[in-house]
């Protein structure tokens, strides 16, 4: 009864965080800014702030790579500082309900319990629910019934493709392609078009501000960035079309890879998800029209998620708040030497 109970969603981009105490949700940037390697200068939105911005000596770093833990120690003074903020730390320890990758590894999975059981953070119990049926939960997918439901979730760095069919995930497959990969295609598609290198936030601002995959839509933007020529700063008129072209791109990677798994499906199955819908969610899913993009790609009709990159912390709000979905979560436990 003392502990504090948290659900926790280590994104790429960004942590999610419920509070069951506080019945709310939180959602930071998943930055740590770090002074000669040692001194913790900012965390969260603060030290995205300082992102591309920073002196030498200060370095600003995430520490989730590709939806895993990349860097412990980092990720723990991250976690602990973001959990501060929200209530005052107890030393009776906290509940905490991690997402996890479905292809996580042991050793990746005991990377999660060390977070949050080290240096800062101790006597903590720690529970995982993997991420897919995290957000078969929080979209209302009967798990125990469900025939055949298959879902995508575009995150930052890496779109997870999963089928579940009877309360467990038959097939998953990640593939390295997500938000921040687009914006990488929107600076090279800058750079060849008008011989101009702009920064990961300012491709990111674009893919917000003019991201559509449909041909309809012409709008510029001015952008301020570096000319690769002379070297020297220049303002620029970017097209709509040019940024489409970075994220058309990569969205064709991910119809392709969808197609491709559909195929490894079993046939029943298959039916019921050309039946039902492909479920859609993840925070790069806010690309207008990319539902109808994919639906081109595949053959397939696709049911967008409007929670987006929250939908996994819905999925654990509803584990802890539910005893009966308690089935779903299982512990992480300290390896035994």
């Amino acid at each position: 009864m003392l502990r504090k109970v948290y659900g926790v969603d280590l994104g790429t981009s960004s942590v999610k965080i419920y509070s069951l105490s506080k019945d709310k949700k939180y959602r930071e940037k998943n930055m740590v800014a770090i002074r000669n390697k040692r001194q913790i200068v900012a965390v969260g939105n603060e030290a995205y702030e300082m992102y591309e911005k920073t002196p030498v000596n200060i370095h600003v770093d995430c520490p989730i790579q590709n939806g895993k833990i990349a860097n412990i120690s980092t990720m723990e003074v991250g976690l602990y500082l973001m959990l501060k903020r929200i209530e005052s730390y107890t030393p009776f320890g906290s509940l905490i309900y991690f997402s996890i990758p479905v292809d996580a590894t042991a050793v990746e999975k005991r990377a999660y319990y060390t977070v949050a059981n080290g240096r800062m953070l101790q006597n903590n119990k720690v529970m995982m629910v993997e991420s897919p049926l995290a957000d078969a939960l929080a979209l209302d997918i009967p798990l125990k019934t469900s025939k055949g439901s298959m879902l995508v979730n575009i995150g930052a760095q890496k779109t997870e493709l999963s089928v579940i069919a009877s309360g467990r995930v038959i097939i998953s497959r990640s593939i390295p392609m997500g938000g921040m990969q687009m914006d990488e295609k929107i600076i090279g598609e800058v750079r060849k078009n008008y011989d101009l290198n702009i920064g990961n936030r300012t491709a990111h601002r674009l893919k917000a501000a003019m991201g559509r995959l449909n041909t309809q839509s012409k709008e510029v933007r001015k952008v301020v960035g570096i000319d690769s020529i002379s070297g020297l700063p220049r303002e620029e008129v970017i097209s709509s079309s040019t940024v489409n072209e970075g994220i058309s791109a990569c969205a064709d990677v991910i119809g392709a890879e969808i197609k491709s798994f559909l195929e490894r499906t079993p046939p029943q199955i298959a039916y019921q998800i050309a039946q039902e819908g492909i479920y859609l969610a993840g925070g790069t899913a806010r690309i207008p029209f990319i539902e109808s993009y994919l639906g081109n790609c595949t053959g397939c009709s696709f049911r967008l998620s409007e929670l987006f990159e929250m939908s996994t912390i819905e999925g654990l709000k509803k584990v802890i708040q539910n005893k009966e979905l308690q089935y779903w979560a299982s512990p992480i436990k300290q390896r035994k030497l």
